[in-house]
Formats: structure tokens, sequence, C-alpha cells
């Protein structure tokens, strides 16, 4: 620790994102990265951009890209926000609208940078318990809070909510700003964003990192009514006000305008990950129901931390939580290819044999 730092910074814990190997020939399935690459389209459009025009500062509004995502949702563009990564999209979102007297409500498990962002920010939370099944009880969630975020599906377990249930916690919280972190809900969980235009306390953001397999070019957005979204620009443009590069804009522009190849790449991982749930629940583990494009599973008579281990020395990667204890058993699996889900059951049945 340094005498020259502020006193935020030494209260500060840190998010620790999942592991990047600099090893080759790996089966990575650990960062919840889509094993397809991007729409043949985005490549041309990274190529066009590489020009003269790299001299001149970007639009600093994103009104192309704001546009074109707007399009995909029937949202107007004063609608939309834009940001580095869902990432940086939510650090705003905490600053902007869940700072406020009453606590921030959200699961005990679930994305671990939230509690991150309320040290950054001195933002007082409290966390809600899981059900013992592992699902999001909303009846838990009816209680004063100054704001409600958790990710639908929920991370790490995957575990989606319904509409139903989301419609029936925006109704319950009226006086308070719900946003749905939607980052997997392209690979079969149903998106709030039809609701935002009937519910003007919801935020939804959505990131370009999975189903659209841009986690390379850092590109996230939010989507809600737009008192919502001028809160957003306003901390941004207190912040940086050019966020979003010319390639980025380019290439995010090109892939949310390709749904057929969007959709395509969506419904394989999908049938990959339906089919090793099976196989996997053939080798005797529980894995838990998933929306995402990750599932979430222990073995009945292995630790999640040994099993984690002994893949490794098979050069395949997966994520393992030793915190909180109710998770330590449990391993994340990233959906690939079908011949990276061939190798990890072949490597599973021989360290369980």
């Amino acid at each position: 620790m340094s005498k020259y730092w502020s006193d935020v910074v030494h209260k500060l814990t840190p998010y620790v994102p999942g592991e990047q190997p600099k090893l080759n020939n790996l089966v990575k399935l650990n960062t919840n990265e889509n094993p397809y690459g991007p729409s043949p389209r985005v490549i041309e459009a990274l190529k066009a951009e590489a020009a003269d025009t790299l001299r001149l500062y970007p639009d600093p509004n994103s009104d192309a890209l704001k546009a074109a995502i707007a399009e995909t949702y029937h949202l107007n563009a004063n609608q939309v926000f834009v940001g580095n990564g869902s990432d940086e999209v939510l650090a705003h979102v905490f600053q902007a609208l869940l700072k406020h007297d009453k606590p921030l409500l959200f699961p005990d498990i679930t994305y671990s940078f939230y509690p991150v962002y309320c040290g950054l920010y001195g933002i007082d939370y409290q966390t809600i318990p899981l059900a013992e099944d592992f699902s999001i009880n909303i009846a838990d969630y009816e209680k004063p809070n100054g704001g409600i975020i958790f990710p639908n599906p929920n991370a790490p377990t995957g575990i989606p909510l319904t509409l139903a249930q989301i419609e029936r916690l925006l109704q319950n919280n009226s006086d308070s700003v719900v946003v749905v972190d939607e980052a997997y809900v392209d690979f079969g969980t149903e998106s709030a964003v039809g609701l935002i235009d009937q519910y003007p306390n919801l935020l939804v953001t959505h990131t370009l990192s999975k189903a659209r397999s841009l986690a390379g070019l850092r590109v996230g957005y939010a989507l809600g009514s737009p008192d919502l979204i001028e809160a957003l620009i306003r901390v941004k443009d207190s912040f940086n006000s050019y966020p979003i590069d010319r390639f980025a804009s380019a290439g995010a522009i090109a892939a949310m305008q390709d749904i057929e190849y969007f959709e395509k790449t969506c419904r394989q991982v999908m049938a990959t990950r339906d089919d090793l749930v099976k196989k996997m629940r053939a080798l005797g583990f529980n894995v838990l129901p998933s929306g995402a494009n990750f599932i979430f599973a222990r073995h009945k008579k292995h630790s999640g931390l040994e099993l984690t281990e002994k893949l490794r020395e098979r050069s395949i990667i997966v994520r393992h939580f030793k915190s909180p204890e109710r998770i330590s058993q449990y391993m994340r699996i990233t959906i690939g290819t079908d011949a990276q889900s061939v190798a990890l059951l072949r490597a599973l049945a021989e360290i369980l044999s």
C-alpha cells in the first residue's frame, strides 16, 4: 500500500476477471466467450474503417450505432445509451441511478462486479439470498430500496427469471430503478426490453461480447426511458466524451444489422448446451437449468476444485469459485463448439473413472 493512495483506493477490493491463459492449444471454457467468430460483415466493416479518417475523433454521441440498436429493438435513439462494454455502462448506471439513501438490492450469488461498484461509489447495498434451488425469489425484494439490479439469466448460476416475474418486480418497485443485466439473454431467456415503454423505472443492459462474438471490441449498451438514458449521458459526458472509437462503432453496427448470423450462432450454442447438459447428467452431474451460454454443474462425489484442477492438467480450463461456500463445489463451464464439448466429456469420463 502506498501513502499516496486516496482513502477510497485503500478500501477497494477490485473485481477479478476470468483467467486469460497465454498457453496455446487450450480448450478454453472459463470466460463465456462465444466459440464462433463475429459476423463476416463485422470484419469487412473493420477493414473499411482502417482509413485516413482515424486521425479524426469519433462521433461523441455514437448516433449511427444508437440508431442501429434502436432499430433492432423498435425503440427511439433517445432510449439507447452506449459504452465500452457493459461493464462501463454498468459503472455509469451505479453512479447515475443507484446511489440513494436506501440500500441497493441484488442477489448474494450473482455478478461479483456489483459489490465492487458499490465500494467504488460508496453505495450502501444489501444482498438477498437466493432460494434453496439457486433461483431468485421476487418476493424477497419487496422491501424499501434505492434500486434493484440482477442479471437475467443470473450469473454464475445461469437460471433465468420469467418476464412475468420481472413485471411483478417492476410493479412493486415503481419508485426505484430496476436494472436487468441481460448479458446472456440471447441464449434462450426472454428479454425484458419489450417492457421498457410500459415501465419508466426499467433499465436493461446488453453486451456485444457474448451473443455477437465481439468481446475483443468492447461495446455495451443500455435501453430504457429517455429520462434514465439522460442521467447516464450526463455521467458519461462528465467522464469521457468519446467512449466508442471508430472501429468499435463500425463493427458494432455491422453486428447489430446481421440478424441472420446472430440468430444462427445463438441456435448453435443452445443446441450444444442442451446436448452437453444431457451427457453430463448421465455422468452423475447435477446441472442447474440454464438460459445462458454456460452451465453451472457439480458432481455428486467429486469436488469442484478437484475436477477443475484435473481438467486443467488435460488443457481444459473451466471456472471455479472458491466463495461463497455454497457454490464452492460447482464449476461454471462455458459452452464451446461441439468438438470442445466432446473433449470435455472425454476428459470428465476419464477423471471420474
